[in-house]
Protein backbone atom coordinates (compact mmCIF):
# COMPACT_ATOMS: atom_id res chain seq x y z
CA UNK A 1 0.00 0.00 0.00
CA UNK A 2 1.90 3.07 -1.25
CA UNK A 3 1.92 6.15 1.00
CA UNK A 4 2.61 9.72 -0.04
CA UNK A 5 3.35 12.55 2.41
CA UNK A 6 2.53 16.14 1.69
CA UNK A 7 3.29 19.14 3.96
CA UNK A 8 0.54 21.46 5.02
CA UNK A 9 1.16 24.94 3.68
CA UNK A 10 0.92 27.82 6.22
CA UNK A 11 -0.12 31.10 4.69
CA UNK A 12 2.07 34.17 5.33
CA UNK A 13 -1.18 36.00 6.07
CA UNK A 14 -1.35 34.02 9.29
CA UNK A 15 2.29 34.67 10.24
CA UNK A 16 2.46 38.30 9.27
CA UNK A 17 0.36 39.78 12.10
CA UNK A 18 2.46 38.05 14.76
CA UNK A 19 6.00 37.60 13.32
CA UNK A 20 7.89 34.39 12.89
CA UNK A 21 9.14 34.31 16.45
CA UNK A 22 5.63 34.47 17.83
CA UNK A 23 4.31 31.51 15.88
CA UNK A 24 5.64 29.03 18.40
CA UNK A 25 2.42 27.08 18.59
CA UNK A 26 2.28 26.39 14.85
CA UNK A 27 2.19 22.68 14.22
CA UNK A 28 2.44 21.23 10.78
CA UNK A 29 1.30 17.68 10.63
CA UNK A 30 2.02 15.73 7.47
CA UNK A 31 -1.04 14.17 6.04
CA UNK A 32 -0.99 10.78 4.52
CA UNK A 33 -2.96 9.71 1.51
CA UNK A 34 -3.55 6.07 0.97
CA UNK A 35 -4.70 4.44 -2.27
CA UNK A 36 -5.71 0.85 -2.34
CA UNK A 37 -4.26 -1.53 -5.04
CA UNK A 38 -6.82 -2.97 -7.41
CA UNK A 39 -9.59 -0.47 -6.54
CA UNK A 40 -12.10 -0.14 -9.31
CA UNK A 41 -12.02 3.07 -11.34
CA UNK A 42 -14.26 5.78 -9.87
CA UNK A 43 -14.48 4.01 -6.50
CA UNK A 44 -12.89 5.83 -3.52
CA UNK A 45 -11.75 4.46 -0.22
CA UNK A 46 -11.99 6.56 2.96
CA UNK A 47 -8.80 8.49 3.57
CA UNK A 48 -7.48 9.76 6.89
CA UNK A 49 -6.22 13.39 6.77
CA UNK A 50 -4.75 15.13 9.82
CA UNK A 51 -4.95 18.84 9.15
CA UNK A 52 -2.50 21.32 10.61
CA UNK A 53 -3.63 22.89 13.90
CA UNK A 54 -2.70 26.54 14.40
CA UNK A 55 -2.94 28.18 17.83
CA UNK A 56 -2.44 31.92 17.55
CA UNK A 57 -0.91 33.77 20.47
CA UNK A 58 -3.43 35.80 22.42
CA UNK A 59 -3.40 39.52 21.92
CA UNK A 60 -3.21 41.83 24.93
CA UNK A 61 -6.59 42.69 26.44
CA UNK A 62 -7.77 46.25 25.88
CA UNK A 63 -7.40 48.57 28.82
CA UNK A 64 -10.45 48.57 31.12
CA UNK A 65 -11.89 52.04 31.57
CA UNK A 66 -13.59 52.36 34.97
CA UNK A 67 -17.27 53.19 34.77
CA UNK A 68 -18.28 56.67 35.79
CA UNK A 69 -20.00 56.79 39.19
CA UNK A 70 -23.80 56.85 38.92
CA UNK A 71 -25.33 60.29 38.82
CA UNK A 72 -27.37 61.03 41.97
CA UNK A 73 -31.05 60.91 41.13
CA UNK A 74 -32.00 63.48 43.76
CA UNK A 75 -30.62 66.93 44.58
CA UNK A 76 -28.38 67.30 47.59
CA UNK A 77 -30.28 67.12 50.86
CA UNK A 78 -33.02 64.92 49.40
CA UNK A 79 -33.59 61.17 49.42
CA UNK A 80 -35.26 58.88 46.89
CA UNK A 81 -38.50 57.08 47.75
CA UNK A 82 -39.22 54.56 45.02
CA UNK A 83 -41.47 51.51 44.82
CA UNK A 84 -45.13 50.56 44.63
CA UNK A 85 -47.72 52.71 46.37
CA UNK A 86 -51.11 51.32 47.39
CA UNK A 87 -54.07 53.67 46.94
CA UNK A 88 -56.18 52.21 49.76
CA UNK A 89 -54.98 50.37 52.84
CA UNK A 90 -56.73 48.46 55.62
CA UNK A 91 -55.05 49.25 58.96
CA UNK A 92 -56.57 47.63 62.05
CA UNK A 93 -55.69 49.00 65.48
CA UNK A 94 -55.02 46.33 68.10
CA UNK A 95 -54.91 48.67 71.09
CA UNK A 96 -56.15 52.25 71.44
CA UNK A 97 -54.54 54.68 73.86
CA UNK A 98 -57.81 56.62 73.92
CA UNK A 99 -60.65 54.10 73.34
CA UNK A 100 -63.35 56.77 73.52
CA UNK A 101 -62.03 59.01 70.74
CA UNK A 102 -59.86 56.37 69.00
CA UNK A 103 -57.37 59.03 68.00
CA UNK A 104 -54.07 57.44 69.04
CA UNK A 105 -53.35 53.78 68.36
CA UNK A 106 -50.61 52.06 70.38
CA UNK A 107 -50.18 49.15 67.96
CA UNK A 108 -51.56 48.06 64.59
CA UNK A 109 -51.90 44.72 62.89
CA UNK A 110 -49.90 44.40 59.66
CA UNK A 111 -51.41 46.56 56.92
CA UNK A 112 -53.26 45.10 53.95
CA UNK A 113 -53.53 46.72 50.52
CA UNK A 114 -57.17 46.88 49.42
CA UNK A 115 -56.69 49.28 46.51
CA UNK A 116 -54.56 49.48 43.41
CA UNK A 117 -50.78 49.52 43.43
CA UNK A 118 -48.87 51.85 41.16
CA UNK A 119 -45.18 52.69 40.77
CA UNK A 120 -44.06 55.84 42.52
CA UNK A 121 -40.70 57.60 42.49
CA UNK A 122 -40.02 60.92 44.21
CA UNK A 123 -37.21 62.89 45.85
CA UNK A 124 -38.08 64.13 49.34
CA UNK A 125 -36.32 66.62 51.62
CA UNK A 126 -34.51 64.71 54.34
CA UNK A 127 -35.71 67.19 56.99
CA UNK A 128 -38.54 69.64 57.44
CA UNK A 129 -37.99 73.08 55.93
CA UNK A 130 -35.43 74.65 55.90
CA UNK A 131 -34.11 71.08 55.54
CA UNK A 132 -31.07 71.51 57.76
CA UNK A 133 -30.07 69.17 60.60
CA UNK A 134 -29.93 70.90 63.94
CA UNK A 135 -32.26 73.70 62.80
CA UNK A 136 -35.82 74.03 64.08
CA UNK A 137 -38.52 73.65 61.40
CA UNK A 138 -40.15 76.83 60.23
CA UNK A 139 -43.83 77.24 61.12
CA UNK A 140 -46.59 79.83 60.79
CA UNK A 141 -46.49 79.55 56.99
CA UNK A 142 -49.46 79.27 54.64
CA UNK A 143 -49.77 76.70 51.88
CA UNK A 144 -49.09 79.43 49.33
CA UNK A 145 -45.92 80.50 51.15
CA UNK A 146 -44.75 76.90 51.42
CA UNK A 147 -45.30 76.32 47.70
CA UNK A 148 -43.40 79.47 46.81
CA UNK A 149 -40.47 78.56 49.09
CA UNK A 150 -40.15 75.15 47.41
CA UNK A 151 -40.36 76.63 43.92
CA UNK A 152 -37.60 79.09 44.80
CA UNK A 153 -35.37 76.05 45.32
CA UNK A 154 -36.50 74.47 42.02
CA UNK A 155 -38.58 71.99 43.99
CA UNK A 156 -42.29 71.68 44.74
CA UNK A 157 -44.65 70.65 47.49
CA UNK A 158 -45.17 66.90 47.88
CA UNK A 159 -48.49 65.39 46.89
CA UNK A 160 -50.39 63.47 49.54
CA UNK A 161 -49.48 60.16 47.91
CA UNK A 162 -45.79 61.00 47.64
CA UNK A 163 -45.61 62.13 51.25
CA UNK A 164 -47.51 59.04 52.45
CA UNK A 165 -45.29 56.63 50.53
CA UNK A 166 -42.09 58.27 51.79
CA UNK A 167 -43.46 57.80 55.32
CA UNK A 168 -45.01 54.32 55.26
CA UNK A 169 -43.05 52.54 52.51
CA UNK A 170 -44.00 49.37 50.59
CA UNK A 171 -45.11 47.69 53.84
CA UNK A 172 -47.70 50.46 54.38
CA UNK A 173 -46.65 50.94 58.02
CA UNK A 174 -48.88 53.28 60.06
CA UNK A 175 -45.83 54.97 61.57
CA UNK A 176 -42.42 55.66 60.04
CA UNK A 177 -41.01 53.46 62.80
CA UNK A 178 -43.33 50.52 62.06
CA UNK A 179 -46.56 49.20 63.58
CA UNK A 180 -46.12 50.60 67.10
CA UNK A 181 -46.53 54.18 68.26
CA UNK A 182 -43.37 55.37 69.99
CA UNK A 183 -43.39 58.85 71.59
CA UNK A 184 -39.74 58.40 72.49
CA UNK A 185 -38.75 57.86 68.85
CA UNK A 186 -40.72 60.73 67.29
CA UNK A 187 -41.74 64.12 68.63
CA UNK A 188 -45.36 63.23 69.41
CA UNK A 189 -47.54 63.33 72.56
CA UNK A 190 -45.41 66.16 74.00
CA UNK A 191 -47.70 69.19 74.13
CA UNK A 192 -47.21 70.89 77.50
CA UNK A 193 -48.35 74.47 76.76
CA UNK A 194 -51.97 75.34 76.04
CA UNK A 195 -52.69 78.07 73.48
CA UNK A 196 -54.27 81.39 74.28
CA UNK A 197 -56.57 81.53 71.28
CA UNK A 198 -57.49 85.23 71.51
CA UNK A 199 -53.78 86.08 71.41
CA UNK A 200 -53.27 83.70 68.47
CA UNK A 201 -56.07 85.36 66.50
CA UNK A 202 -54.94 88.91 67.26
CA UNK A 203 -52.46 90.11 64.60
CA UNK A 204 -50.72 92.22 67.23
CA UNK A 205 -49.90 89.22 69.45
CA UNK A 206 -49.90 86.25 67.05
CA UNK A 207 -46.12 86.09 66.63
CA UNK A 208 -45.42 86.25 70.37
CA UNK A 209 -48.04 83.64 71.22
CA UNK A 210 -46.82 81.33 68.47
CA UNK A 211 -43.27 81.57 69.78
CA UNK A 212 -44.49 80.78 73.30
CA UNK A 213 -46.31 77.64 72.10
CA UNK A 214 -43.52 76.30 69.93
CA UNK A 215 -42.32 72.87 71.15
CA UNK A 216 -40.79 71.38 68.03
CA UNK A 217 -37.18 70.16 68.29
CA UNK A 218 -34.31 70.81 65.86
CA UNK A 219 -34.42 68.55 62.82
CA UNK A 220 -32.63 65.26 63.33
CA UNK A 221 -32.80 65.41 67.13
CA UNK A 222 -35.10 62.38 67.20
CA UNK A 223 -32.62 60.14 65.43
CA UNK A 224 -34.90 57.09 65.51
CA UNK A 225 -37.77 58.93 63.82
CA UNK A 226 -36.60 57.99 60.32
CA UNK A 227 -38.72 56.36 57.63
CA UNK A 228 -37.69 53.42 55.45
CA UNK A 229 -36.54 55.92 52.78
CA UNK A 230 -34.34 57.89 55.19
CA UNK A 231 -36.70 60.83 55.76
CA UNK A 232 -36.68 62.35 59.27
CA UNK A 233 -39.56 63.57 61.46
CA UNK A 234 -42.40 62.65 59.12
CA UNK A 235 -44.77 62.19 62.04
CA UNK A 236 -44.76 64.73 64.82
CA UNK A 237 -42.57 67.78 65.28
CA UNK A 238 -44.33 70.02 62.70
CA UNK A 239 -47.46 69.44 60.65
CA UNK A 240 -46.64 69.58 56.93
CA UNK A 241 -48.40 71.14 53.96
CA UNK A 242 -48.91 68.91 50.91
CA UNK A 243 -50.95 69.03 47.70
CA UNK A 244 -54.46 67.63 47.99
CA UNK A 245 -54.65 65.53 44.83
CA UNK A 246 -58.44 65.59 44.78
CA UNK A 247 -58.50 69.41 44.94
CA UNK A 248 -61.49 69.25 47.28
CA UNK A 249 -62.36 71.20 49.29
CA UNK A 250 -58.98 72.93 48.84
CA UNK A 251 -55.66 72.37 47.09
CA UNK A 252 -54.07 72.09 50.52
CA UNK A 253 -53.73 69.10 52.86
CA UNK A 254 -51.75 68.62 56.08
CA UNK A 255 -49.80 65.42 56.77
CA UNK A 256 -47.97 63.83 59.67
CA UNK A 257 -49.30 65.75 62.65
CA UNK A 258 -47.24 67.77 65.11
CA UNK A 259 -45.90 67.45 68.68
CA UNK A 260 -49.36 67.28 70.30
CA UNK A 261 -51.55 64.36 71.36
CA UNK A 262 -52.99 63.71 67.91
CA UNK A 263 -53.04 60.89 65.32
CA UNK A 264 -49.49 61.48 64.02
CA UNK A 265 -49.59 58.66 61.45
CA UNK A 266 -48.52 58.27 57.83
CA UNK A 267 -51.92 57.80 56.15
CA UNK A 268 -54.33 60.39 57.61
CA UNK A 269 -54.64 63.86 56.09
CA UNK A 270 -56.27 67.04 57.36
CA UNK A 271 -58.05 68.76 54.47
CA UNK A 272 -60.25 71.25 56.37
CA UNK A 273 -57.81 74.21 56.21
CA UNK A 274 -57.61 76.44 53.15
CA UNK A 275 -54.44 77.54 51.40
CA UNK A 276 -54.15 80.79 53.38
CA UNK A 277 -54.41 79.19 56.81
CA UNK A 278 -51.46 79.59 59.21
CA UNK A 279 -50.96 78.20 62.70
CA UNK A 280 -48.23 77.78 65.25
CA UNK A 281 -47.49 74.10 64.46
CA UNK A 282 -47.73 74.11 60.65
CA UNK A 283 -44.62 73.79 58.51
CA UNK A 284 -43.70 71.85 55.35
CA UNK A 285 -41.01 70.03 53.39
CA UNK A 286 -40.33 69.93 49.64
CA UNK A 287 -40.33 67.23 46.97
CA UNK A 288 -38.84 66.99 43.47
CA UNK A 289 -38.92 64.68 40.48
CA UNK A 290 -35.90 62.33 40.31
CA UNK A 291 -33.59 62.39 37.32
CA UNK A 292 -33.47 59.39 35.00
CA UNK A 293 -31.43 56.46 36.34
CA UNK A 294 -28.05 55.72 34.75
CA UNK A 295 -27.30 52.18 33.47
Amino acid sequence: MPCSLRPTVVSMDLIAPYGLRSVLALVVVASASFSAHGVARGQNRPSADASATVVAPSRPSPAVVPAAPPTPRCPEGMVLAEGEYCSNVDQRCLRWLDPETQMRCAEFAPSRCTGRRRPLSVCVDRYEYPNQPGVRPEVMVSWYEARRACENQHKRLCTQSEWTFACEGPDMNPYPTGLRRDPEACRIDHQTIRPNRPRLSNPMTTADESARLYEAVPSGTMNRCVSWAGVHDMTGNADEWTINESGRPFQSALKGGWWGHIRARCRPSTISHNEGFVYYQIGFRCCADPTASTP
